[in-house]
C-alpha cells in the first residue's frame, strides 16, 4: 500500500499510523477495513489481495471486493476453496455458466484456463456433461508431431503439461489419472479433433492464438448438442509462422456480434500471479502502445 498510495504505514501495536495526502490516507482506511471483514471470515488475504484491492478502491468500486470473495466456485483436492479474484474473473465465470461458446482473452496469469478447468470439473460433477476434452494445439512441434519419438501420449504431454497442471489441482493426479483411463477426461493435440461432433462434453481449447482459422473454425464446428466450448489465448503471445494470421485473432473479427458466442477480454488487473508479473504485462503494453 505504501508503494501503491506514496503513503507512510507505521504499526504500533493495534495502532496503525498513516501519514501522506489525505485522500490516500482515506483509501488505506477504506483498504485496511475491508481486509479485516474477510480476515474475520477467515480468508486468506496474500499480497495480490491488497494491490488489487487498492486498484478497486482508487476507482471507488471497494464494495465489490467483499461480493467478489463470497463466490465459491469450487473446492480443490486440498479441501482449499476457489474464489473468483477479480471482476474480470467473475464475468468470466458468469458468461461460461450462460453462454455455449465463451472466448476468454487476456494476458499470462488472469487464470484463464484454470477457471475453465474448475468450471469442466464442475459441471462433470453436476451431471451436465459427461465427459472433459482438453486440447490445444502443438505449434512448437508443427501440429503434426510426426517426427517425434514414442507413442502419442510421450509426445503431446509437454505442450499439454498446463491443462494436466490445472486438472492435477482441482481433482488430483490418482482421480485424474482415473478420469482419463476410462476416457471422460481426454486430453489430445488439436489436430485428432477433425472429424468429431463432441457430444454432452465439456471442451476446452488452451493456447487458441496459435491456432490457424482453418483450425479454430474445425474445433468450433465440433460443438455437439448438450456441450460447451471455452476457448482461451493471449494475443500478445502469438508463435505462429510470421506471416500467419491468428486463428483466434480471426474469430474475435468474424464471430463478435454472433449471438450465443461471448467475449470475456481480461486486462492486466485480473492478473493473479506475483504483481512483478502484472508490472512486466503493463510495461510491455506501454511499450508497444508507444511504437504503434
Amino acid at each position: 500500500m505504501e508503494e501503491k498510495l506514496d503513503v507512510k504505514i507505521v504499526t504500533r501495536g493495534e495502532k496503525i499510523l498513516v501519514t501522506g495526502e489525505e485522500a490516500k490516507i482515506l483509501i488505506v482506511v477504506e483498504v485496511i477495513d475491508a481486509l479485516l471483514i474477510l480476515i474475520r471470515k477467515g480468508t486468506q488475504i496474500s499480497e495480490r489481495d491488497i494491490v488489487y484491492a487498492v486498484g478497486l478502491a482508487e476507482r471507488g468500486m471497494l464494495e465489490e471486493l467483499l461480493e467478489l470473495y463470497q463466490e465459491k466456485i469450487a473446492v480443490n483436492v486440498k479441501g482449499k476453496p476457489i474464489l473468483v479474484k477479480t471482476l474480470g474473473q467473475r464475468h468470466y465465470i458468469s458468461a461460461i455458466k450462460k453462454w455455449d461458446i465463451v472466448f476468454g482473452i487476456g494476458p499470462a496469469g488472469t487464470g484463464k484456463t484454470y477457471l475453465a478447468v474448475v468450471m469442466a470439473v464442475n459441471a462433470l460433477k453436476d451431471g451436465f456433461v459427461k465427459r472433459i476434452v482438453l486440447t490445444r494445439p502443438a505449434v512448437e512441434a508443427g501440429e503434426s508431431l510426426g517426427f517425434l519419438p514414442g507413442d502419442l501420449k510421450e509426445k503431446v504431454d509437454p505442450y499439454l503439461r498446463p491443462l494436466y497442471d490445472a486438472m492435477h489441482d482441482v481433482l488430483g493426479v490418482e482421480q485424474t489419472v482415473r478420469l482419463m483411463e476410462r476416457g471422460t477426461i481426454e486430453v489430445a493435440p488439436l489436430a485428432y479433433m477433425r472429424g468429431r461432433t463432441l457430444d454432452d462434453s465439456f471442451v476446452i481449447l488452451d493456447e487458441a492464438q496459435n491456432t490457424t482459422s482453418e483450425q479454430i473454425k474445425m474445433f468450433l464446428t465440433r460443438l455437439g448438442f448438450g456441450s460447451k466450448m471455452v476457448i482461451t489465448g493471449d494475443l500478445t503471445q502469438i508463435d505462429l509462422p510470421k506471416g500467419k494470421k491468428s486463428g483466434l485473432r480471426t474469430a474475435l473479427e468474424v464471430l463478435d456480434k454472433v449471438h450465443g458466442i461471448e467475449f470475456i477480454h481480461l486486462q492486466a488487473a485480473d492478473v493473479v500471479r506475483h504483481t512483478l508479473v502484472q508490472k512486466v504485462i503493463n510495461a510491455y503494453e506501454k511499450s508497444e502502445n508507444e511504437s504503434t
